[in-house]
């Protein structure tokens, strides 16, 4: 076979000996390797990838009405467990004889159970305040609470209840959440029995009406509300002979107009419905939408951006009615 005797250079006296059709080989992948390398340069670099965006709000809820924050929410909470009628009964006891307008705004606030104590703690500092003053310094103090629980600001003795008795409180939130048909008809039979008891009766504050279904519970003047106190050992079993006044009343507390943007204007029950009514409006926090529902009142408190403020001077009062 010939070969070819090439010279590379001036003045190179070395001879390569090569096959001509490897040196056309050689000469390609050369070639080649600079433009494989030369689109290597030209790739943008590979993106890890991304989560998809978080879904939008409900129409009408943004951050500023209680929809959780892109990075603040929290996982789904269990719903409570399922109570029986047995065990209701005995839960409700302590509320059911309540005003219905009372008792409604007493079962929505234990639905954000988490709020009370610092809302109870609030109310203690002002319970000097009264009527609209109250109402004045909760405008003031940019209090961030769920209106429900602004709505129990001028009853103390009510939040004291509720923050010395966490568990409670969150049991009955729960259920509320979860089952309020079945708190609602616990609340019936516990007002039924103490009321064919002879306990339950229209008095100077309430007027208590049965139809023979439903025992409704209204105050005489609704701006005039009047908190009962009662031991639930006595006034849900059979009187024992002699028994004197088992049901008691603390002080009016004022909630007129002044208070009617956390719902004091009409609220009360559907009874046949199963439905609690705040201005005209079925409430209607879930499960499922408790971490962003907002009720649509007839006159809503706005409250500015967080944090809350403190405008006046506050009074400690640590007593517990």
């Amino acid at each position: 076979m010939r070969t070819s005797r090439i010279s590379f250079g001036f003045g190179f006296r070395r001879a390569y000996w090569l096959r001509p059709v490897s040196l056309a080989m050689a000469l390609a992948l050369i070639a080649s390797a600079g433009v494989t390398h030369a689109m290597a340069q030209d790739q943008p670099p590979a993106q890890p990838m991304q989560a998809p965006p978080p879904p939008p709000p409900p129409p009408g809820q943004g951050p500023d009405q209680g929809y959780p924050l892109q990075g603040t929410a929290e996982p789904p909470q269990a719903p409570a467990p399922y109570l029986p009628p047995q065990q209701l009964d005995q839960v409700v006891q302590r509320i059911a004889l309540y005003p219905d307008s009372l008792l409604a705004q007493t079962l929505t606030a234990s639905s954000v159970w988490e709020e009370i104590p610092e809302a109870a703690g609030w109310a203690d500092q002002h319970a000097n305040l009264h009527g609209d003053a109250l109402a004045d310094a909760i405008r003031a103090d940019n209090l961030q609470w769920d209106p429900s629980v602004l709505a129990l600001l001028p009853f103390p003795q009510v939040l004291d209840m509720m923050a010395q008795d966490p568990g409670w409180t969150q049991q009955l939130g729960g259920a509320v959440l979860a089952q309020r048909g079945d708190v609602m008809d616990a609340v019936q039979r516990d007002r039924q029995e103490a009321y064919n008891y002879g306990y339950l009766r229209t008095n100077p504050y309430d007027q208590v009406v049965y139809n023979g279904e439903y025992v409704e519970i209204l105050p005489v003047n609704p701006a005039y509300i009047y908190v009962p106190y009662y031991n639930p050992g006595v006034v849900f079993v059979a009187p024992r002979p002699g028994f004197g006044v088992a049901i008691r009343f603390g002080p009016a507390i004022v909630v007129g107009g002044a208070f009617a943007p956390w719902g004091w204007g009409t609220v009360g029950f559907g009874w046949g419905a199963h439905a609690i009514f705040i201005d005209h409006t079925p409430w209607n926090r879930t499960w499922v939408n408790r971490r962003y529902y907002v009720h649509s009142y007839a006159r809503p408190f706005v409250h500015g951006p967080g944090p809350r403020v403190e405008r006046h001077e506050i009074h400690h009062d640590d007593r517990r009615h």
